[in-house]
C-alpha cells in the first residue's frame, strides 16, 4: 500500500511538470503569434492545465472506471472555481473583463448543464453524447477565434522560446502527462480497494485535487504577476475544456455509466457557477473581492466534510 501511495504522489509531480513544460511551450507560441492574454487563459495554458484531467479520464475510460471519469471532473471544477479562483482572489482582487462575465462564465454555466441533461437522460453518456459535447467546444473555438487579437499580450512574464525548443517541451509534456496520468489512475484505485471507499470519493477528492493542481499553481502565479486575465481566462477555459473536452473524449472512447449519487455534486457545481456569475454584479461590479474569494474556500471545506461522510 505506502508502494502504491507513493507512486500515486509520483503520479501527480510528474502530471504537474508535465503540464507545466505543455504550458510554457504552448504560451511562448501564443505570445510569437500576438494571442490577447484572456485568449492565451481561455485556450492554450486552460488546455494545458486540463490536459492532467484528459490523461486521467482516458485512462479511467479504458479501464471501465466510470465513477473517477466523472468524479475527477466534478470535483476538478467544483476545486478550480472555489479553491483556485479563491485562494486567488485572497492574494489580490480579481478583476475580470464585461465579456468573460457576460458571455463566458453563463456559456461555462450552459455547457455544465448541458452535460447534466445528457447524463441524465440516459443513465450514462453516450458515442452521440460526446459528438454533441465536441461540436458545443467547436462553438466555444469560434467565440475564442473572434477575441483573439481584441488586446495582444504586450510586456507579460510569458517567456519566448525557440519553435525547436517549444516543440521539445510540448512533447515532454505530453510523455510526462501520459505517464503521470496512467500512474495516478491504477494506483487511485488500488488505494480505494484497500480502504473499501468507493472511486466516486477517490475521483472527487484525491484526483480531482491533483489534477486541479497545475490550475491553482498557475492561476496564484498568474494573480501575483498582476495577469487577472490569464488566471480568470485558465479557470474557465480549464472548467470547458473538462465538461466538454474530457468528457466528450471519454465518452466517445466508451460510454460513461451515470450514478445519479452524483447528481448532488452536478446540482452544487451548477450552483457556484451561477454564484460565480452573481458575484460579479455584487459589490464592486466585475471584481472577485477578499472577502467573496474567503466566502469561496470556505465553501468548499464544507463541500469536501459533506463527502466524507457521504463516502
Amino acid at each position: 500500500m505506502l508502494i502504491s501511495i507513493l507512486l500515486l504522489i509520483i503520479g501527480f509531480v510528474i502530471i504537474i511538470k508535465g503540464a507545466d513544460f505543455l504550458i510554457d511551450g504552448a504560451s511562448s507560441i501564443a505570445k510569437k503569434l500576438s494571442i490577447s492574454e484572456i485568449a492565451i487563459g481561455l485556450t492554450i495554458v486552460a488546455f494545458g492545465t486540463s490536459a492532467p484531467e484528459l490523461i486521467v479520464n482516458i485512462f479511467a475510460s479504458i479501464g471501465g472506471h466510470h465513477e473517477i471519469t466523472f468524479g475527477n471532473i466534478l470535483g476538478s471544477n467544483i476545486f478550480n472555481i472555489l479553491m483556485v479562483l479563491g485562494i486567488a482572489g485572497i492574494i489580490s482582487t480579481i478583476s475580470v473583463q464585461r465579456n468573460t462575465v457576460l458571455k463566458e462564465i453563463p456559456f461555462l454555466l450552459v455547457a455544465t448543464l448541458l452535460v447534466f441533461g445528457l447524463a441524465l437522460w440516459n443513465s450514462d453518456l453516450s458515442t452521440i453524447d460526446g459528438i454533441i459535447l465536441i461540436v458545443f467546444l467547436i462553438i466555444f473555438f469560434v467565440y475564442v477565434f473572434v477575441i483573439l487579437k481584441a488586446k495582444p499580450l504586450q510586456g507579460s512574464n510569458i517567456k519566448e522560446y525557440s519553435y525547436p525548443i517549444t516543440i521539445l517541451m510540448m512533447i515532454l509534456g505530453i510523455i510526462g502527462l501520459f505517464f503521470g496520468g496512467k500512474f495516478v489512475v491504477d494506483n487511485a484505485v488500488i488505494i480505494a480497494r484497500h480502504y473499501e471507499v468507493s472511486e466516486k470519493f477517490i475521483g472527487l477528492t484525491i484526483v480531482a485535487l491533483g489534477t486541479s493542481l497545475p490550475e491553482l499553481v498557475t492561476s496564484v502565479i498568474a494573480i501575483t504577476k498582476g495577469r487577472n486575465d490569464l488566471a480568470i481566462g485558465n479557470v474557465i477555459g480549464s472548467n470547458l475544456f473538462n465538461i466538454l473536452l474530457v468528457l466528450g473524449v471519454s465518452s466517445l472512447i466508451t460510454p460513461i455509466h451515470y450514478d445519479i449519487s452524483l447528481n448532488i455534486d452536478f446540482t452544487f457545481l451548477c450552483i457556484i457557477t451561477t454564484m460565480l456569475f452573481i458575484t460579479m454584479f455584487i459589490g464592486k461590479k466585475h471584481k472577485l473581492t477578499k472577502i467573496e474569494a474567503v466566502f469561496f474556500v470556505l465553501l468548499y471545506s464544507v463541500y469536501l466534510v459533506f463527502i466524507f461522510y457521504r463516502k
